[in-house]
C-alpha cells in the first residue's frame, strides 16, 4: 500500500503532465486487487478537495467495470397489467358520493360500490372539516337515525 500512498502523493504535487498516468495506474491496481481500492477510500478521506476528485475519478472507472463484469444485464420485465382499481391507492373526492348534507355540517359519503362509508364534520376546536370512515354498524344506526330526512341527496335515501 506504500506505492498507492506514493503515487496519492504525486497527485497532490499536482504535477499534471503525470496526473492521467498516475491515474491510469490507480486504476489498473484497483482492478487487481478489491484491498487496493479500500484502502484509496479511506486515503482520500484525508486528501485536499482537488486530490479527492481525481481519486473519486479513479473509483468512478473502476467501479463501473467491476459491477458490469460481476451483473449480468436484467431481463426486461413484462409490464403488468393496468389495474381499474388499484385498492393501495388513497381515495379521491372523485371516489366518494354525497348521500347526505345537513346544513349543520354532517356530511356522509360512500364509495361509488357503496362499500365503504365516510362522515365529514365541523371539528369544534379547531374549526376545520374532517373525514373519517364510519363502520358498518355506525352505518345502520345512522340510517335509522336520519331515515325521512330531508337532507338525504335526491335518489339516495335508504
Amino acid at each position: 500500500m506504500q506505492h498507492v500512498d506514493e503515487l496519492i502523493a504525486e497527485i497532490k504535487a499536482g504535477d499534471e503532465d503525470r496526473i492521467e498516468v498516475i491515474k491510469a495506474e490507480l486504476e489498473a491496481l484497483c482492478r487487481e486487487s478489491s484491498e487496493v481500492r479500500s484502502h484509496i477510500e479511506s486515503a482520500m478521506k484525508s486528501q485536499v478537495l482537488v486530490v479527492q476528485w481525481e481519486l473519486e475519478e479513479v473509483l468512478d472507472n473502476t467501479a463501473v467495470k467491476v459491477e458490469a463484469e460481476a451483473q449480468p444485464e436484467p431481463e426486461p420485465e413484462p409490464e403488468p397489467e393496468p389495474e381499474t382499481e388499484p385498492e393501495d391507492r388513497p381515495l379521491t373526492a372523485a371516489d366518494l358520493e354525497v348521500v347526505y348534507e345537513d346544513p349543520r355540517g354532517l356530511v356522509l359519503h360512500r364509495t361509488k360500490d357503496g362499500a365503504r362509508w365516510f362522515a365529514t364534520q365541523i371539528n369544534p376546536q379547531t374549526r376545520e372539516p374532517q373525514t373519517f370512515e364510519l363502520h358498518p354498524s355506525e352505518i345502520a344506526q345512522l340510517k335509522m337515525q336520519l331515515a325521512g330526512s330531508p337532507n338525504w341527496a335526491f335518489g339516495k335515501e335508504p
